[in-house]
């Protein structure tokens, strides 16, 4: 990840007992040498003692330790902790939120939103849903339905619990709840692909110097990872990523803007995570747009182009059970031979997606940046 961009801020949220801290084990588990910075409200059964040691304790890690962080309704609180994990020194990649299990993510996705830190920036909410305690957690938490429908990415964790039979009829359920192209990931124990939200770096630094990586790899080779079971690295546990499909998509031609924009609003439930650069060439955004997608969680970012660097889209678009050569025929469609002819409002519809600083007193107009076509969050 390029440092000098804002910092993603994933919320991760979920009821008590879904797993999110489970989840989010496994995460920092497989991150290779991305650096996360991670806010909770609890420790949990998060590898505290294994950070202490690396000295990831107050560094990349903050504790809320007593109550909820949606209580701090005016944001200062949040903006404190955030602005400690973004600082420079940190080298920070992403954050991720776990909050509490009471916590209204809504109203932590406002505070994300209206946080003036131009170091970070939304990147997406995260439910944690229990398969095996489904219809409970629903009846003891009526709120349940209300934090589905402004998930970005539903993560639907013990599938190994419940049956083929009764998963199909829960995944039918969510698929009622969530807001229309919501992707639903199934997991058991907390696995899912940290490719699914944020980008993995190789590890670069010297093998001996004590780090958290050194310690989760001296897990691995022991057979110990972060969360129950064997570690990632092990049969016994498998890999995630085995169960998503990687689809790459290049093309020198610049790609018409309202053209994408359809085959982002009509992307099928299975497709997971969108990234990359676009190219549109439209009179006055020449820039190259970054595009970031998690879920129905979507976000534009322009920018300059390197010296020398070649006018371009490249795309990788990462999913379950996805028509790759379908994605690649309607990616090919919405090419453009002829994009200095367009005229500028073709953008709008990207540009609904770039966030803009908010002005004294007023809302940031990300806020549409929580889905296409969705005006719930």
């Amino acid at each position: 990840m390029n440092s000098r961009q804002p910092i993603p801020v994933v919320v991760l949220a979920g009821f008590l007992g879904s797993g999110k801290t489970t989840v989010l084990n496994h995460l920092l588990a497989g991150r290779g040498g991305t650096r996360i910075g991670v806010v909770v409200n609890d420790f949990g059964s998060i590898e505290v003692d294994a950070m202490s040691v690396a000295g990831q304790v107050g560094d990349s890690m903050v504790s809320l330790g007593g109550g909820c962080l949606c209580c701090a309704v005016d944001g200062s609180e949040l903006d404190a902790y955030l602005e400690k994990l973004s600082a420079p020194v940190h080298r920070i990649d992403v954050i991720v939120i776990e909050a509490s299990g009471l916590a209204e993510p809504q109203e932590m996705i406002r505070m994300l939103m209206a946080s003036e830190n131009p170091a970070i920036r939304y990147g997406g909410m995260v439910e944690v849903v229990d398969a095996a305690e489904f219809d409970a957690t629903r009846a003891r938490h009526p709120e349940t339905d209300r934090h589905l429908a402004v998930a970005d990415l539903v993560v639907l964790n013990k599938t190994d619990r419940v049956d083929a039979a009764e998963r199909a009829r829960i995944e039918k359920e969510l698929a009622a709840l969530c807001a229309p192209g919501t992707p639903v990931v199934g997991a058991d124990h907390g696995r899912i692909d940290p490719e699914l939200l944020f980008d993995r770096r190789p590890w670069t630094e010297t093998r001996g110097q004590l780090s958290f990586e050194d310690l989760l790899a001296e897990a691995d080779d022991h057979g110990q990872g972060p969360g129950p079971g064997p570690g990632p690295g092990h049969d016994g546990c498998g890999h995630a990523h085995a169960a998503y499909e990687s689809t790459e998509f290049t093309s020198e031609q610049a790609l018409s803007p309202r053209r994408f924009i359809d085959f982002l609003d009509r992307r099928p439930a299975g497709l997971y995570r969108i990234k990359g650069f676009v190219y549109f060439g439209v009179p006055g955004h020449e820039e190259r747009y970054e595009v970031h997608a998690v879920g129905r969680f979507l976000r534009f970012a322009p920018g300059p182009w390197g010296r020398g660097e070649a006018r371009l889209t490249q795309l990788v678009l990462i999913g379950a059970g996805t028509d790759g050569p379908g994605l690649l025929r309607d990616l090919e469609a919405c090419r453009e031979p002829a994009p200095h002819e367009a005229r500028p409002e073709s953008m709008w519809g990207v540009l609904r997606y770039v966030a803009r600083p908010a002005e004294p007193g007023t809302e940031s107009e990300s806020e549409s940046e929580t889905g296409t076509g969705s005006d719930e969050d």
